[in-house]
């Protein structure tokens, strides 16, 4: 599985940006996928999962309720909506897959990360 994010990008406090990442490959379906940040000087964190199917979904207490995780299997594509940003939302987000979902950072396929700033 080969990952592409894109959507980054800057945006004031209190304000949304929507990320996409594309997956290449046939296993896709089946694939949970997740989104990780990191941001300057911090370990990566996770964010969000969705299962292969859709019917799982767990996000990080910090992101709850204001974030969206959704897949589109029909285009290969997993999405993260982030509504009412906030200045510490600010970091390189990742995409990433595997056959389980999980909140580690121990995923086998990764993005290439896309730059979320938000200003305050």
């Amino acid at each position: 599985v080969q990952l592409q994010a894109s959507g980054g990008g800057l945006v004031q406090a209190g304000g949304s940006l929507g990320l996409s990442c594309a997956a290449s490959g046939r296993s896709f379906s089946t694939s949970a996928m997740g989104w990780f940040r990191q941001a300057p000087g911090k370990e990566r964190e996770f964010v969000a999962v969705i299962s292969g199917a859709g019917s799982f979904i767990y996000y990080a207490d910090s992101v709850k309720g204001r974030f969206t995780i959704s897949r589109d299997g029909a285009k290969n594509t997993v999405y993260l909506q982030m509504n009412s940003l906030k200045p510490e939302d600010t970091a390189v987000y990742y995409c990433a897959a595997d056959k389980v979902p999980g909140s580690g950072n121990n995923y086998k396929y990764w993005g290439q990360g896309t730059q979320v700033t938000v200003s305050s």
